[in-house]
């Protein structure tokens, strides 16, 4: 099943593909809301199943470009990213193919829609692109083997990564220039992993900046799949129903060009995963900061 955050006339609603291609929902102020995708992940497949196959398919019609398309998951409790996943982009950014997962954290106050503009901040001219598959924990756990992880693992969306490349090579850490407001473009669609290969393996991933294809990769190309990841997390910490693991990107960054090339104002960027979706964004400017500069 395929499913669809949004927000009309300021009331929030979910919507499941329906058989014709359209979408049908419910808005929460409709007594068959059957609630928002993270309470129906947090019960587990069977109450996504009674959602998309019952109260949300007896909804009304909607069109998903007449409202605002949210993030799949609003605010997941972990944002769980991973660097340097693939080979060619390791060896573009200028590092040798890491032994383990390179992993550090996005905070869900990044988090934008389909449709929403991610911001240039005003200070930096370096913002960069990163398409990526996300991988959606739908049973929690701690010390999870590689063996059982993708049991773990309730669906799959898209995720473009937007990194300000100066203000992450500011430190030997990334956490800022991978933290900044609206940066993070998440969604449209959240697919169930039945209706996908384990671990989302053998899906083609694509960039294109202004309809023009930046990265192309298959998601067989990740040093490591998402089991390894799940495993290898685990170790230190606890997953929960609705943290996200965003597996990271393919060669083709602006960053590694000749000469660079970064997203500006005017822009769009969309990044699609093959069977999942499509995730489009204009490119906007960050309001001025008075009295500052902009770079």
């Amino acid at each position: 099943m395929r499913f669809v955050a949004y927000r009309d006339r300021g009331v929030d609603g979910l919507a499941v593909a329906a058989p014709d291609g359209g979408f049908l929902g419910c808005p929460s102020d409709d007594p068959a809301y059957p609630g928002p995708l993270s309470a129906l992940i947090a019960e587990g497949p069977g109450a996504l199943r009674s959602a998309g196959a019952g109260l949300l398919r007896q909804g009304r019609a909607v069109d998903l470009d007449a409202v605002t398309v949210l993030p799949p998951l609003p605010a997941p409790g972990k944002i769980i990213c991973v660097g340097l996943n693939y080979v060619d982009h390791s060896l573009e950014s200028g590092f040798q193919p890491p032994a383990f997962p390179t992993i550090f954290t996005r905070f869900a106050s990044t988090l934008i829609g389909h449709g929403a503009a991610i911001l240039r901040p005003v200070l930096s001219e370096q913002l960069d692109y990163e398409g990526e598959m996300v991988a959606v924990i739908g049973k929690g756990g701690r010390h999870i083997t590689k063996e059982s992880a993708l049991d773990h693992v309730i669906g799959y969306s898209v995720f473009n990564e937007a990194s300000v490349r100066d203000y992450q090579s500011k430190g030997p850490q990334w956490t800022l220039g991978k933290n900044f407001d609206s940066t993070g473009a998440f969604g449209p669609v959240f697919v169930t992993a039945d209706e996908l290969p384990p671990g989302g393996k053998g899906l083609r991933l694509q960039t294109r900046l202004n309809g023009q294809v930046v990265q192309t990769a298959s998601t067989d190309d990740m040093i490591f799949d998402v089991a390894t990841i799940i495993a290898f997390v685990t170790e230190a910490l606890t997953l929960s129903p609705g943290d996200i693991i965003v597996s990271g990107t393919p060669a083709g960054v602006g960053m590694a060009r000749k000469p660079q090339l970064f997203m500006k104002p005017g822009d769009v960027c969309e990044v699609e995963l093959e069977r999942v979706g499509l995730l489009r964004n204009p490119i906007e400017a960050e309001e001025p900061i008075a009295g500052r500069q902009a770079a």
